[in-house]
């Protein structure tokens, strides 16, 4: 069982933050385009299988997956749309990873910029940050759905590595390569998921208290608003009351 992690909360706020269906579905049109450039068979491309459900689980119509889809392959005009992991430094020295799906680079990369610029931050090079973080598959449940014992034990049992605990809910902790099984496992069981995602999982975190956590939290919000960022990481450690 590991220590206390930030990320549900940061992501559960993302949650309410994203509460427009509207945007919810825009950026998950991206990411199934995106992935549907690897191929169009969802039982063979992963990562375009995790998207689609994910659309599935907001209950996105079968026609914008499929039209998604076919974009992303070329089959439809307009899926050119460029990826970017924006690296950087946000107030108090924690860091920060942004991935972005745009289809304008300068004016994201400049709109970016600004955001980091004005909370005191700074975008780093390619790699300046990446390596403080490690790609893992993270399902998030609030505890309510499930008591510890009984969650660690089917979810072990299915591949996870961890359970962490993460305030008001558990954060399940597993290899990208056995995130389908877990999440089989976790739905076969009638638990109900906050998130499940494959995500950039920070190794340490670092705590901000007063100006730094108040400026790291109007980073993030920022970032988080804004309409080209699919996913915001950071290795900060922000109390609730900040």
């Amino acid at each position: 069982m590991s220590g206390h992690s930030k990320w549900a909360t940061i992501k559960h706020k993302k949650a309410a933050t994203d509460a427009k269906r509207g945007k919810i579905f825009t950026r998950l049109i991206k990411e199934i385009q995106i992935a549907a450039r690897a191929g169009g068979d969802v039982d063979g491309n992963p990562r375009l299988r995790t998207a689609v459900a994910a659309a599935k689980g907001v209950s996105m119509p079968s026609d914008n997956i499929k039209k998604a889809i076919m974009r992303g392959t070329g089959e439809l005009e307009g899926g050119q749309i460029d990826e970017i992991m924006f690296e950087g430094y946000g107030p108090g020295g924690a860091a920060v990873l942004v991935n972005v799906a745009t289809d304008n680079r300068n004016r994201t990369v400049a709109e970016i910029r600004h955001m980091f610029g004005k909370q005191g931050g700074n975008l780093g090079e390619q790699g300046s940050v990446a390596w403080m973080f490690e790609r893992k598959s993270q399902i998030v449940i609030e505890k309510e759905q499930a008591g510890e014992d009984a969650l660690m034990a089917l979810v072990l049992d299915a591949g996870a590595e961890d359970l962490k605990d993460s305030g008001d809910h558990w954060e399940v902790i597993s290899d990208p390569s056995a995130h389908d099984a877990v999440l089989a496992a976790v739905q076969n069981a009638k638990i109900e998921t906050v998130s499940a995602e494959v995500a950039m999982v920070p190794k340490n975190l670092i705590a901000l208290e007063g100006k730094n956590a108040a400026g790291m939290t109007r980073l993030l919000d920022a970032l988080e608003e804004h309409e080209d960022v699919q996913s915001v990481y950071s290795n900060s450690d922000i109390e609730e009351e900040a």
